[in-house]
């Protein structure tokens, strides 16, 4: 087990593919930061995406596109499709092993689907806020963050659409009272089922999902909840 004294200084993040190198060596490492007297250091949702999550979603789609491109070229024509690019945002409420604490927070997702139910999902959550009102205070500085992607199963039934899916990727954790960060790696099982609104629109009426952190800092942390939503179709 490590202690307090592994965490490094919290210091700025470079922007862009450097600064996505950064932060995937910190989640095979599980690096640690010692939260900075007086700041933070957040930063804006669109960055946070940017920099750790938009890289890894743009590769899962290119290589999704080439294998389907492989793909097209065994198969009878009649058989062939594209790629089918989503995207959408839910509102997540979550159990965290760490503390037994309840939270809530919002949640984005890109999924590339090709014809044979096979298709890639990336997904950046944010749990920020206690169910609890009374949680109020250092300790209610309990946070969850998670960057993650990976393949999903999908089938059809008229309108609704059940899907399977196992992520992997980013996790952040700020401990309670500010004491530390955490960046870890997650693995994630999950599943749920989408309802057909309009021919783009539909309703993730809901979404299950097991998250693992193998290397926490303190040792093995699970996590588990739900989220509900809308999925707009791109092309």
């Amino acid at each position: 087990m490590k202690s307090f004294h592994h965490f490094v200084q919290a210091g700025g993040e470079k922007p862009g593919f450097a600064g996505s190198l950064r932060l995937w060596r910190a989640i095979f490492a599980c690096q640690g930061e010692a939260a900075a007297p007086g700041r933070q250091g957040k930063k804006p949702w669109l960055r946070r995406f940017r920099d750790a999550f938009l890289p890894v979603v743009l590769l899962a789609v290119c290589l999704l596109g080439l294998g389907g491109a492989a793909q097209a070229q065994v198969v009878p024509s009649a058989d062939r499709g594209g790629l089918t690019l989503s995207a959408g945002g839910t509102l997540s409420a979550y159990h965290l092993g760490y503390g037994e604490q309840k939270l809530l927070g919002p949640a984005i997702f890109v999924e590339a689907d090709g014809r044979q139910h096979i298709g890639v999902e990336g997904e950046a959550r944010w749990l920020k806020f206690h169910w609890k009102a009374g949680q109020n205070g250092p300790a209610a500085d309990e946070r969850a963050t998670t960057y993650l992607i990976g393949p999903r199963y999908s089938m059809y039934y008229g309108r609704f659409q059940p899907y399977l899916k196992g992520l992997a990727g980013a996790g952040h954790f700020n401990f309670p009272y500010n004491l530390g960060r955490d960046n870890c790696l997650v693995i994630a099982l999950g599943g749920g089922f989408d309802y057909r609104l309009t021919r783009r629109i539909r309703w993730r009426a809901v979404d299950f999902e097991y998250q693992s952190w193998p290397q926490f800092h303190y040792g093995q942390m699970s996590s588990y909840g739900a989220s509900t939503g809308l999925r707009i179709k791109i092309f």
